[in-house]
């Protein structure tokens, strides 16, 4: 009986939080400042808004510094007894990977990879802004549909190269494909930096909504994984009325019911999440811990991205470290006990250096961990964006080892219309660069069925 009784008790706890977090839920999402400019204040009035042809180079001066520091870096600490990845990149397995990048890694040969695409850059608010711009070639009747993908920390648009050609390509069963447009965030890799504090995750969003507008799409989809998710999410908060569609690999909201939904799974999982997924977010200490024990980077970044960044921006062999490490242990939680970190389970050492590359020769991983740092600050926090509910139709895409999981009825406190979920059983926090196939086909799914949706709610859809 007292289990009951206590079980009634948080109940009625529940709905009274419920009603409470409704009363309190503001209005309408905050409004942002109009005249924001992030670039040096002597171009406001003089933007070069045009949209210019864009090529990656690796200059041999860059390359020649680079293969020198890799070739002279001090002797590193040797690993403990016993010790795989537990306290972080295993220093017995870190030699092979500097000889690959000095010695074996094809500078001129990726230099054209990277090149195989389009790039462009624009101007907005100030920044010279990097994207890669890649239309279908398909037959009459097929639809084009302008979809944008949003990468990550530590990711690049590197990640998106083995999906783009499956994004642009007619799949069968559906008479649509992709024209895709990937930018690098503003402060990582070819987009410019911020030169003042402020440029969080709204206004990320902002920017990323005038490129599509610039680029011809008043209206169009939205795919992110990592920030990129984070800043769709903005997106779709604060300018749902420009995003057709919303497909996340890291669908996570903290909307007060969301929370509220998740301690009250704690007590009783099965009103929240399936039986045979509950372990994936219970017991909620066990999830913690691993949060507190991964998230350290998290905080560094948050707090003193600056003093982080002299040394990664100094050392190719700590930044190879440091990203790595979480490629790592984000692509497979068990990998944290391999000694090698088992970063040849789905990644070649080629893949993973061409993303080390768009850090070291844009000399970005400062800029690009500053980012933590504005999303985390009271200004943007004084925003309260998870308090706010978004009518975008949105399908989330869950691999077995996110970071995160939340199930649907988590994520509807914030996502209104959450048509469905793509639960895996595989996969990790780079999905686009780990299963390149399952994530461009679910991303098909998920826009057929935005079609489908809109043509019952709505007269009009483009």
């Amino acid at each position: 009986m007292s289990r009951f009784t206590t079980v009634l008790a948080v109940a009625a706890i529940a709905v009274a939080f419920w009603y409470i977090f409704n009363w309190l839920q503001p209005s309408k999402p905050p409004q942002l400042d109009p005249n924001a400019w992030w670039g040096p204040i002597e171009l406001k009035g003089r933007e070069d808004i045009s949209i210019r042809p864009f090529e990656i180079k690796f200059e041999k001066k860059v390359i020649d510094d680079l293969k020198y520091r890799l070739k002279n870096h001090r002797p590193f600490a040797p690993p403990l007894e016993g010790v795989t990845f537990e306290y972080g990149f295993n220093t017995a397995a870190l030699e092979p990977w500097l000889k690959y990048w000095a010695e074996e890694y094809k500078f001129a040969d990726r230099e054209k990879f990277f090149n195989q695409f389009p790039h462009f850059k624009t101007s907005i608010k100030g920044l010279d802004i990097h994207f890669i711009r890649v239309k279908p070639q398909v037959s009459a009747g097929v639809q084009t549909l302008p979809l944008l993908l949003l990468h990550g920390w530590p990711g690049s648009v590197r990640e998106f190269y083995e999906a783009i050609p499956l994004l642009t390509s007619q799949n069968s069963g559906y008479d649509f494909a992709f024209e895709v447009i990937v930018p690098s965030l503003p402060g990582y890799g070819f987009s410019d930096a911020a030169v003042r504090p402020g440029l969080s995750l709204p206004y990320v969003a902002d920017i990323f909504r005038i490129l599509m507008k610039r680029l011809g799409h008043d209206k169009f989809y939205i795919q992110g994984g990592d920030w990129g998710a984070a800043i769709a999410s903005a997106m779709v908060t604060l300018f749902p009325e420009d995003v057709l569609g919303h497909h996340s690999n890291s669908a996570v909201t903290q909307h007060p019911h969301a929370l509220l939904r998740t301690l009250l799974g704690a007590l009783i999982p099965s009103l929240i999440v399936e039986d045979h997924l509950a372990e994936r977010m219970y017991p909620l200490s066990k999830h913690l811990a691993y949060l507190l024990e991964e998230f350290g980077y998290f905080h560094l970044q948050a707090t003193k991205p600056d003093t982080v960044g002299v040394s990664l921006t100094d050392s190719p062999s700590g930044l190879l470290a440091y990203i790595l490490e979480k490629f790592a242990v984000w692509t497979r939680k068990e990998h944290k006990f391999k000694s090698d970190g088992g970063l040849g389970f789905r990644f070649s050492k080629e893949k993973l250096i061409d993303n080390l590359m768009v850090y070291w020769i844009t000399n970005s991983i400062t800029s690009s961990m500053r980012f933590y740092s504005e999303n985390m600050s009271n200004k943007f926090r004084e925003m309260n964006l998870e308090a706010f509910t978004s009518p975008v139709p949105t399908w989330a895409l869950q691999a077995r080892d996110e970071l995160v999981y939340q199930p649907p009825a988590v994520l509807r406190a914030k996502y209104l219309n959450l048509l469905n979920v793509t639960v895996l059983d595989d996969g990790g926090h780079f999905l686009a660069l780990e299963l390149p196939e399952v994530f461009a086909e679910d991303v098909f799914k998920a826009v057929h069925a935005f079609k489908q949706w809109r043509s019952t709610h709505s007269k009009t859809d483009h």
